[in-house]
């Protein structure tokens, strides 16, 4: 059990939280599983998974009944009426949900294969992650990212675990990362495509973030989604600290490294966990002998696959940002008369996408501060690819955050290296024609 801002958390069939498996199961070494394996070797052929882990999204009903145990359901249904909840709209989109979670999990049973359905609170690697042959998230995009995170060669013990993911709520929902829409209402045909082959594969590249430290003051995560019912307080969720993964020297202040178990699969996100306070960061990409020291509101490193969501949210232009920029050219050149600026900020947009593949990282430093040397700071661009990216510290209370959902502190002193490795790509299916 264990307790953090006021919520018990039970690790259903766990003995030991995600992290301490981790370490458990021999991945200590400072390198992955999946360190020299290259993306061809991954399962192509005679794909028959035997054993489905689906993966449940937490709804806003049962989050509201993980906030209140103690409440029966009429004692909970009063409370959130009185507190102003459209409470049928809440119950109605939870049996959706429901309804097309259990289709899933059913259609799997038909054709013969074992099905476990978990939920973010109690799914774990020993029962569950290292039991299936494919991950199966039913949910939105949020929910494929839980279970793409818990994917990783750390807690499989795999080299590739397949994810593939069903929309709940396709009306509502873009769901980029799951199957085609269509499949939601018709997830018999979906089933049988993948148990007789009859789709191709495809890898999405994953960020590794290694975090260095001093006397190894590397805390566990916090669960952003279980624990966003107050405010974050580091100090009170932290379990003991961590073993040391990699001693690289020993010197009076021991410093040490140690490579997250979690795999970034659109963005990591690095700030002051209170937005309105300015974020001091110094960065270096590529190994270069500069860095560059930034205030901003934070940094955003993405893969391809992120690249349609936070990303494109951070950089994209409006029609009329490009029209006011075009009123401005025109007194200048008169050529411009005509333009159609939705053009223009559609083809600048599209162009911040780039295939889920790729292995560069892309960074965004958001609303960079530039007092003084406007509109050409000193250093790094704005945006602009890496391969590789360092970031060090010099915030006061900061997070890195791993596609939305797993925080860590990363306060004054800390630093992290992120970079993209083959061998971390998540494979998954494509059924479009």
């Amino acid at each position: 059990m264990i307790k953090t801002n006021g919520i018990i958390r039970k690790l259903a069939g766990c003995k030991k939280p995600l992290e301490t498996t981790f370490f458990k199961a021999g991945f200590c070494t400072g390198t992955t599983p999946t360190s020299s394996t290259s993306l061809n070797e991954a399962p192509v052929s005679k794909f028959r998974p035997k054993k489905a882990l689906v993966v449940s999204k937490l709804t806003k009903y049962e989050f509201e009944q993980m906030r209140h145990p103690i409440m029966n359901e009429e004692e909970l249904e009063k409370f959130l009426r009185n507190r102003g909840t459209d409470y049928e709209a809440m119950l109605y989109y939870h049996n959706l949900h429901k309804n097309i979670e259990f289709e899933v999990a059913k259609e799997f049973k038909d054709q013969g294969v074992d099905v476990k359905v978990v939920n973010r609170l109690n799914i774990c690697p020993d029962n569950h992650l290292k039991w299936a042959d494919i991950i199966v998230p039913v949910g939105g995009d949020g929910t494929f990212l839980l279970a793409a995170g818990r994917a990783s060669p750390f807690f499989t013990e795999r080299k590739h675990t397949p994810v593939m993911g069903f929309n709940s709520d396709p009306k509502r929902s873009e769901g980029r990362l799951m199957l085609p829409k269509q499949y939601s209402t018709n997830i018999p045909d979906a089933v049988k495509r993948i148990l007789t082959g009859d789709f191709k594969w495809m890898h999405r590249s994953r960020i590794r973030i290694t975090l260095l430290g001093n006397n190894a003051n590397i805390p566990y995560p916090i669960d952003m989604h279980e624990y966003n019912v107050g405010p974050v307080d580091h100090k009170d969720v932290f379990i003991d600290s961590p073993p040391v993964l990699h001693k690289m020297n020993e010197a009076h202040h021991k410093e040490t490294k140690r490579m997250l178990p979690y795999l970034a699969l659109n963005e990591v996100f690095i700030g002051e966990t209170v937005s309105a306070r300015v974020s001091h960061l110094h960065l270096r990409i590529d190994n270069a002998e500069n860095v560059t020291k930034t205030k901003s509101s934070g940094l955003c490193v993405s893969t391809g696959t992120g690249s349609t969501s936070w990303h494109t949210s951070i950089n994209r232009l409006s029609t009329k940002n490009v029209q006011e920029l075009l009123d401005i050219l025109k007194k200048q050149a008169s050529i411009l008369n005509g333009v159609d600026p939705s053009k223009i900020a559609d083809e600048f947009n599209n162009n911040l996408v780039f295939p889920p593949d790729d292995p560069r990282l892309c960074y965004s430093i958001r609303e960079q501060i530039c007092v003084g040397v406007w509109p050409n700071p000193k250093g790094l661009e704005s945006r602009g690819f890496a391969k590789t990216f360092f970031v060090k510290s010099r915030c006061i209370d900061a997070s890195l955050v791993i596609d939305g959902s797993i925080a860590y502190p990363f306060n004054d002193g800390t630093r992290a290296l992120l970079e993209i490795h083959p061998g971390d790509a998540l494979l998954t299916v494509n059924l479009n024609e």
